[in-house]
Protein backbone atom coordinates (compact mmCIF):
# COMPACT_ATOMS: atom_id res chain seq x y z
CA UNK A 1 0.00 0.00 0.00
CA UNK A 2 1.08 3.57 -0.51
CA UNK A 3 -0.52 6.95 -0.26
CA UNK A 4 -1.15 9.38 -3.07
CA UNK A 5 -0.15 12.81 -1.73
CA UNK A 6 2.78 14.21 0.20
CA UNK A 7 0.55 15.48 2.98
CA UNK A 8 -1.14 12.12 3.45
CA UNK A 9 2.24 10.40 3.32
CA UNK A 10 3.58 12.57 6.14
CA UNK A 11 0.45 11.90 8.19
CA UNK A 12 0.81 8.13 7.79
CA UNK A 13 4.52 8.25 8.59
CA UNK A 14 3.90 10.34 11.72
CA UNK A 15 1.27 7.88 12.88
CA UNK A 16 3.66 4.93 12.53
CA UNK A 17 6.38 6.68 14.51
CA UNK A 18 3.87 7.61 17.21
CA UNK A 19 2.91 3.94 17.53
CA UNK A 20 6.60 2.99 17.72
CA UNK A 21 7.21 5.60 20.46
CA UNK A 22 4.29 4.23 22.48
CA UNK A 23 5.61 0.69 22.10
CA UNK A 24 9.09 1.69 23.32
CA UNK A 25 7.86 3.74 26.27
CA UNK A 26 5.23 1.29 27.50
CA UNK A 27 6.34 -0.58 30.61
CA UNK A 28 6.52 -4.38 30.12
CA UNK A 29 4.40 -5.04 33.21
CA UNK A 30 1.77 -2.41 32.51
CA UNK A 31 -1.26 -4.69 32.60
CA UNK A 32 -3.72 -1.90 31.90
CA UNK A 33 -1.83 -0.92 28.76
CA UNK A 34 -1.80 -4.51 27.54
CA UNK A 35 -5.56 -4.75 28.03
CA UNK A 36 -5.94 -1.53 26.08
CA UNK A 37 -3.93 -2.91 23.17
CA UNK A 38 -6.10 -6.03 23.08
CA UNK A 39 -9.23 -3.93 23.02
CA UNK A 40 -7.92 -1.74 20.23
CA UNK A 41 -6.73 -4.56 17.98
CA UNK A 42 -9.51 -7.04 18.82
CA UNK A 43 -7.13 -9.82 17.75
CA UNK A 44 -8.04 -13.40 18.54
CA UNK A 45 -6.17 -16.64 18.22
CA UNK A 46 -9.40 -18.47 17.41
CA UNK A 47 -10.97 -16.27 14.76
CA UNK A 48 -14.18 -17.65 13.29
CA UNK A 49 -13.04 -21.28 13.75
CA UNK A 50 -13.92 -22.13 10.15
CA UNK A 51 -10.72 -23.88 9.06
CA UNK A 52 -9.02 -26.20 11.59
CA UNK A 53 -5.33 -25.46 12.08
CA UNK A 54 -2.47 -26.43 14.37
CA UNK A 55 1.18 -25.56 14.91
CA UNK A 56 3.61 -27.85 13.15
CA UNK A 57 6.82 -26.82 14.92
CA UNK A 58 7.91 -25.31 18.21
CA UNK A 59 8.09 -21.49 17.95
CA UNK A 60 10.16 -21.08 21.11
CA UNK A 61 13.46 -20.98 19.20
CA UNK A 62 12.36 -18.88 16.24
CA UNK A 63 10.37 -15.78 15.38
CA UNK A 64 8.49 -17.83 12.76
CA UNK A 65 6.15 -20.76 13.04
CA UNK A 66 4.53 -23.10 10.52
CA UNK A 67 0.78 -23.53 10.77
CA UNK A 68 -1.01 -26.47 9.12
CA UNK A 69 -4.51 -25.71 7.81
CA UNK A 70 -6.81 -28.69 7.25
CA UNK A 71 -9.38 -27.59 4.69
CA UNK A 72 -12.86 -28.86 5.62
CA UNK A 73 -13.74 -30.50 2.31
CA UNK A 74 -13.15 -34.03 1.03
CA UNK A 75 -9.79 -34.80 -0.62
CA UNK A 76 -8.46 -31.28 -0.07
CA UNK A 77 -4.70 -30.99 0.53
CA UNK A 78 -3.35 -29.59 3.77
CA UNK A 79 -1.77 -26.18 3.50
CA UNK A 80 1.34 -25.12 5.42
CA UNK A 81 1.85 -21.42 6.09
CA UNK A 82 4.90 -19.91 7.75
CA UNK A 83 4.17 -16.73 9.66
CA UNK A 84 5.52 -14.66 12.51
CA UNK A 85 4.72 -15.51 16.09
CA UNK A 86 6.19 -12.45 17.82
CA UNK A 87 3.64 -10.03 19.28
CA UNK A 88 5.69 -6.88 18.71
CA UNK A 89 7.10 -4.96 15.77
CA UNK A 90 10.82 -4.75 15.02
CA UNK A 91 12.47 -1.39 14.35
CA UNK A 92 13.29 -2.65 10.86
CA UNK A 93 9.56 -3.08 10.22
CA UNK A 94 9.00 0.64 10.71
CA UNK A 95 12.00 1.49 8.55
CA UNK A 96 10.54 -0.56 5.70
CA UNK A 97 7.08 0.94 6.26
CA UNK A 98 8.49 4.43 5.88
CA UNK A 99 10.70 3.52 2.93
CA UNK A 100 7.81 2.05 0.92
CA UNK A 101 5.00 4.11 2.53
CA UNK A 102 3.07 1.05 3.63
CA UNK A 103 1.78 -0.49 6.86
CA UNK A 104 2.92 -3.70 8.53
CA UNK A 105 -0.48 -5.26 9.31
CA UNK A 106 0.29 -8.21 7.02
CA UNK A 107 3.02 -9.29 9.44
CA UNK A 108 0.95 -9.07 12.61
CA UNK A 109 -1.20 -12.19 12.35
CA UNK A 110 -3.57 -14.18 10.15
CA UNK A 111 -6.54 -11.79 10.37
CA UNK A 112 -10.02 -13.27 10.93
CA UNK A 113 -11.45 -11.75 7.75
CA UNK A 114 -8.82 -13.65 5.75
CA UNK A 115 -10.12 -16.91 7.20
CA UNK A 116 -13.67 -15.89 6.26
CA UNK A 117 -12.54 -15.10 2.71
CA UNK A 118 -10.73 -18.44 2.47
CA UNK A 119 -13.79 -20.33 3.72
CA UNK A 120 -16.05 -18.47 1.28
CA UNK A 121 -13.74 -19.46 -1.58
CA UNK A 122 -13.93 -23.09 -0.46
CA UNK A 123 -17.72 -22.94 -0.44
CA UNK A 124 -17.91 -21.23 -3.85
CA UNK A 125 -15.09 -23.00 -5.67
CA UNK A 126 -16.98 -23.15 -8.97
CA UNK A 127 -16.86 -19.38 -9.43
CA UNK A 128 -13.05 -19.54 -9.66
CA UNK A 129 -12.71 -22.44 -12.09
CA UNK A 130 -10.59 -21.53 -15.15
CA UNK A 131 -10.37 -17.89 -13.97
CA UNK A 132 -7.42 -15.55 -13.46
CA UNK A 133 -7.49 -14.42 -9.83
CA UNK A 134 -5.47 -11.91 -7.82
CA UNK A 135 -5.53 -11.42 -4.07
CA UNK A 136 -4.53 -7.90 -2.98
CA UNK A 137 -3.27 -7.01 0.48
CA UNK A 138 -2.99 -10.72 1.13
CA UNK A 139 -0.79 -10.92 4.21
CA UNK A 140 0.46 -14.49 4.52
CA UNK A 141 -1.78 -15.55 1.63
CA UNK A 142 -4.20 -18.09 3.10
CA UNK A 143 -7.12 -17.23 0.80
CA UNK A 144 -4.98 -17.15 -2.33
CA UNK A 145 -3.44 -20.51 -1.48
CA UNK A 146 -6.90 -21.99 -0.85
CA UNK A 147 -8.08 -20.77 -4.25
CA UNK A 148 -4.99 -22.24 -5.89
CA UNK A 149 -5.38 -25.59 -4.13
CA UNK A 150 -9.09 -26.38 -4.53
CA UNK A 151 -10.83 -24.29 -7.20
CA UNK A 152 -9.02 -25.19 -10.46
CA UNK A 153 -8.38 -21.52 -11.20
CA UNK A 154 -6.11 -21.05 -14.22
CA UNK A 155 -3.83 -18.58 -12.39
CA UNK A 156 -3.62 -17.12 -8.90
CA UNK A 157 -1.48 -14.09 -8.07
CA UNK A 158 -1.00 -13.41 -4.36
CA UNK A 159 0.11 -9.82 -3.76
CA UNK A 160 1.00 -7.36 -1.03
CA UNK A 161 2.71 -3.98 -0.89
CA UNK A 162 5.15 -4.95 1.87
CA UNK A 163 8.32 -6.68 0.58
CA UNK A 164 8.71 -8.57 3.87
CA UNK A 165 5.21 -9.99 3.47
CA UNK A 166 5.86 -10.92 -0.17
CA UNK A 167 8.86 -12.96 0.98
CA UNK A 168 6.55 -14.95 3.28
CA UNK A 169 4.03 -15.37 0.45
CA UNK A 170 6.67 -16.79 -1.89
CA UNK A 171 7.91 -19.12 0.82
CA UNK A 172 4.36 -20.38 1.38
CA UNK A 173 3.79 -20.84 -2.35
CA UNK A 174 6.98 -22.92 -2.60
CA UNK A 175 6.04 -24.99 0.45
CA UNK A 176 2.64 -25.90 -1.02
CA UNK A 177 3.49 -26.15 -4.71
CA UNK A 178 2.43 -29.80 -4.97
CA UNK A 179 -1.12 -28.87 -3.91
CA UNK A 180 -1.86 -26.59 -6.87
CA UNK A 181 -2.32 -29.09 -9.71
CA UNK A 182 -2.39 -27.22 -13.02
CA UNK A 183 -3.00 -23.80 -11.46
CA UNK A 184 -0.21 -21.27 -11.98
CA UNK A 185 0.61 -19.50 -8.72
CA UNK A 186 2.97 -16.60 -8.13
CA UNK A 187 3.65 -13.81 -5.65
CA UNK A 188 3.77 -10.13 -6.52
CA UNK A 189 4.74 -6.93 -4.75
CA UNK A 190 1.89 -4.57 -5.58
CA UNK A 191 1.45 -1.05 -4.24
CA UNK A 192 -2.07 0.28 -4.55
CA UNK A 193 -0.89 3.55 -6.07
CA UNK A 194 1.56 1.79 -8.33
CA UNK A 195 1.41 3.01 -11.93
CA UNK A 196 3.90 0.74 -13.68
CA UNK A 197 1.71 -2.36 -13.90
CA UNK A 198 0.38 -2.01 -17.43
CA UNK A 199 1.34 -5.62 -18.09
CA UNK A 200 -1.45 -6.84 -15.80
CA UNK A 201 -4.03 -4.14 -16.49
CA UNK A 202 -7.57 -5.42 -17.21
CA UNK A 203 -6.47 -9.05 -17.17
CA UNK A 204 -8.12 -10.52 -14.06
CA UNK A 205 -11.52 -12.17 -13.83
CA UNK A 206 -11.65 -11.97 -10.03
CA UNK A 207 -10.01 -9.83 -7.39
CA UNK A 208 -10.26 -10.95 -3.77
CA UNK A 209 -9.32 -9.06 -0.62
CA UNK A 210 -9.99 -9.10 3.11
CA UNK A 211 -9.77 -6.42 5.79
CA UNK A 212 -8.11 -3.92 3.45
CA UNK A 213 -10.31 -0.87 4.04
CA UNK A 214 -9.29 0.14 7.58
CA UNK A 215 -6.77 2.88 6.71
CA UNK A 216 -8.58 5.76 5.01
CA UNK A 217 -5.37 7.19 3.54
CA UNK A 218 -5.15 4.14 1.27
CA UNK A 219 -8.78 4.16 0.06
CA UNK A 220 -8.29 6.07 -3.17
CA UNK A 221 -5.31 3.99 -4.25
CA UNK A 222 -7.14 0.77 -3.48
CA UNK A 223 -10.22 1.83 -5.45
CA UNK A 224 -8.06 2.84 -8.40
CA UNK A 225 -6.10 -0.41 -8.41
CA UNK A 226 -9.36 -2.39 -8.38
CA UNK A 227 -10.57 -0.49 -11.43
CA UNK A 228 -7.18 -0.94 -13.09
CA UNK A 229 -7.05 -4.70 -12.53
CA UNK A 230 -10.61 -5.66 -13.41
CA UNK A 231 -11.00 -7.16 -16.89
CA UNK A 232 -12.91 -5.16 -19.46
CA UNK A 233 -13.60 -7.80 -22.11
CA UNK A 234 -15.69 -10.19 -20.02
CA UNK A 235 -17.62 -9.97 -16.74
CA UNK A 236 -15.25 -9.55 -13.81
CA UNK A 237 -15.62 -8.48 -10.20
CA UNK A 238 -13.82 -7.85 -6.94
CA UNK A 239 -14.89 -9.70 -3.80
CA UNK A 240 -14.02 -7.89 -0.57
CA UNK A 241 -14.63 -8.98 3.01
CA UNK A 242 -14.43 -6.02 5.38
CA UNK A 243 -15.93 -5.03 8.73
CA UNK A 244 -17.56 -1.59 8.89
CA UNK A 245 -15.06 -0.24 11.47
CA UNK A 246 -16.85 3.04 12.11
CA UNK A 247 -17.13 4.90 8.83
CA UNK A 248 -13.98 3.44 7.20
CA UNK A 249 -15.87 1.02 4.93
CA UNK A 250 -18.40 3.71 3.97
CA UNK A 251 -15.58 6.08 3.07
CA UNK A 252 -13.93 3.43 0.92
CA UNK A 253 -17.18 2.78 -0.93
CA UNK A 254 -17.43 6.49 -1.65
CA UNK A 255 -14.08 6.18 -3.44
CA UNK A 256 -15.41 3.15 -5.31
CA UNK A 257 -18.29 5.25 -6.65
CA UNK A 258 -15.97 8.16 -7.49
CA UNK A 259 -14.04 5.73 -9.70
CA UNK A 260 -17.23 4.81 -11.60
CA UNK A 261 -17.44 1.35 -10.08
CA UNK A 262 -20.58 -0.34 -8.76
CA UNK A 263 -20.92 -2.30 -5.53
CA UNK A 264 -23.35 -4.37 -3.50
CA UNK A 265 -23.21 -5.31 0.19
CA UNK A 266 -24.42 -8.60 1.68
CA UNK A 267 -24.55 -9.15 5.43
CA UNK A 268 -25.71 -12.78 5.70
CA UNK A 269 -23.85 -14.54 2.89
CA UNK A 270 -23.06 -17.95 4.41
CA UNK A 271 -25.02 -19.98 6.95
CA UNK A 272 -21.95 -21.36 8.76
CA UNK A 273 -20.21 -18.00 9.05
CA UNK A 274 -23.44 -16.38 10.25
CA UNK A 275 -23.84 -19.08 12.89
CA UNK A 276 -20.40 -18.34 14.30
CA UNK A 277 -21.07 -14.61 14.19
CA UNK A 278 -24.29 -15.11 16.16
CA UNK A 279 -22.47 -17.18 18.78
CA UNK A 280 -19.86 -14.44 19.24
CA UNK A 281 -22.57 -11.81 19.51
CA UNK A 282 -24.14 -13.92 22.26
CA UNK A 283 -20.90 -13.92 24.26
CA UNK A 284 -18.95 -17.00 23.13
CA UNK A 285 -15.86 -17.28 25.34
CA UNK A 286 -13.41 -17.77 22.45
CA UNK A 287 -13.84 -14.15 21.35
CA UNK A 288 -14.76 -12.07 24.42
CA UNK A 289 -13.99 -8.71 22.76
CA UNK A 290 -16.09 -9.43 19.66
CA UNK A 291 -18.02 -6.46 18.30
CA UNK A 292 -20.00 -6.63 15.07
CA UNK A 293 -18.85 -3.27 13.74
CA UNK A 294 -15.16 -4.10 14.18
CA UNK A 295 -15.06 -7.85 13.70
CA UNK A 296 -17.78 -9.15 11.35
CA UNK A 297 -16.75 -8.88 7.70
CA UNK A 298 -19.45 -7.83 5.25
CA UNK A 299 -19.33 -9.17 1.69
CA UNK A 300 -18.80 -6.39 -0.85
CA UNK A 301 -18.94 -7.21 -4.56
CA UNK A 302 -17.46 -4.57 -6.87
CA UNK A 303 -17.77 -4.43 -10.64
CA UNK A 304 -17.23 -2.06 -13.56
Amino acid sequence: METGTTGTSVKASSLRWKILRQAILRKPNDEQSEIGVKRITRKTKQGFNLIPCHLVDDPSHSSDVTVCYTLPIDSAPKLYLTQRVVDHAELSDFEICNKYNIDNTGLVCQWPSEEVLAYFCLSHADMFRSKRVIEVGSGYGLAGLVIAAVTEASEVVISDGNPQVVDYIQHNIDANSKAFGGTRVKSMMLHWNQNEISNISSTFDLIVASDCTFFKEFHNGLAQIVKFLLGKVQPSEAIFFSPKRGDSLDKFLEKIEENDLRFSITENYDAEIWKHHTEFMNGAASWPSYQKDHCYPLLIRISV
